[in-house]
């Protein structure tokens, strides 16, 4: 290699190492060794934060050693907690309307653990081995049944749907506020969370798009704009254009379902409000991370061609 090769290479090396890139090589061992998938805010809730957890009634005690070791709880620690136990029977008073009966199964296994946060901190969730309820999800429906400010933490033993997490949500939430949550926003907010994760998948779209429509438009109704049946339709036909979204005759009919019934119940409408917002905020943030993204990949990619312009 002459000189003049050397220092470019020497020069793009030292700007990748500034950059703060690192390229390292994925092996098979780092696969196998990863057991549990993560998502959400990267969440961390301390006995200090005086938490409140719910666990799955049906589960071992080794799965439940598992799920609390993900939750950061310490075995030894437990009895310093307070605790409910979400029950099967409880999964399907809630979800029989909305869910066959054999996809919700014969155990409640996902658990959580819920602090709540200084006003105006927002919802703030990770989630450990679930495996249809996303972050976002679980955010929406919190939103809806007027949970504003928490720290949020569900996990599984393994990887589950998550469904129970989030009766095990509302119960403690009532333990820690001390306040009752009214059954048809529960039941709505359980509806939302079901025909969320359907839209999901059947529409052409990011999953976070999907969330971040949905809060879109419970954010218009309760800012006043939107009255009619017709006012709906034609906002989700604006909103899912606005998040290059591809829905069929079928979501639209949905998700105006889940509008209207939203719509008829008295909401904690400022939650919700602030909550779109708060998807609003974090589709900004995405976009300009993006852009600056692509700022860096742009750069490199002319680095690159000055090197192998060398060589030819």
């Amino acid at each position: 290699m002459n000189k003049r090769k050397h220092r470019f290479f020497a020069l793009f090396l030292a700007v990748v190492t500034v950059s703060g890139v690192v390229f390292a090589p994925v092996t098979a061992h780092a696969a196998e060794t990863e057991t549990v998938t993560e998502q959400g805010d990267n969440v961390v809730i301390t006995e200090d934060d005086r938490p409140y957890l719910a666990l799955g009634g049906d589960l071992t005690a080794d799965q439940q050693h598992k799920v609390l070791e993900y939750m950061g709880v310490e075995a030894a620690d437990f009895d310093q907690y307070d605790v409910v136990y979400v029950t099967n029977a409880e999964e399907h008073k809630y979800l029989d309307a909305y869910v066959p009966k054999e996809k919700i199964g014969t155990k409640a296994l996902s658990s959580v653990l819920i602090s709540l946060t200084e006003e105006g901190s927002g919802l703030k969730v990770s989630t450990y081995n679930i495996n249809y309820c996303t972050s976002g999800m679980y955010k929406n429906a919190l939103a809806t049944a007027g949970i504003q400010d928490a720290n949020v933490i569900v996990a599984g033993p393994f990887p589950l749907s998550g469904t129970a997490a989030l009766i095990g949500t509302f119960e403690a939430y009532e333990k820690l506020s001390g306040e009752e949550l009214d059954e048809d926003v529960v039941d709505a907010a359980m509806d939302e969370l079901v025909t969320t994760g359907e839209l999901e998948q059947s529409i052409d779209g990011d999953s976070e798009d999907v969330e971040a429509m949905i809060a879109d438009l419970k954010g218009r109704i309760a800012r006043g704009e939107l009255d009619t049946r017709e006012e709906i339709a034609a906002a989700i036909d604006e909103v899912a254009k606005e998040y290059d979204l591809k829905i069929s005759e079928e979501d639209k009919e949905q998700i105006l379902a889940l509008l209207e019934k939203l719509k008829n119940l008295d909401l904690d409408w400022d939650s919700i409000a602030d909550q779109a917002q708060d998807w609003a905020n974090q589709i900004q943030n995405a976009i300009d991370s993006k852009g600056i993204g692509e700022s860096i990949r742009n750069f490199f990619k002319k680095i690159w061609d000055a090197i192998t312009a060398l060589f030819s």
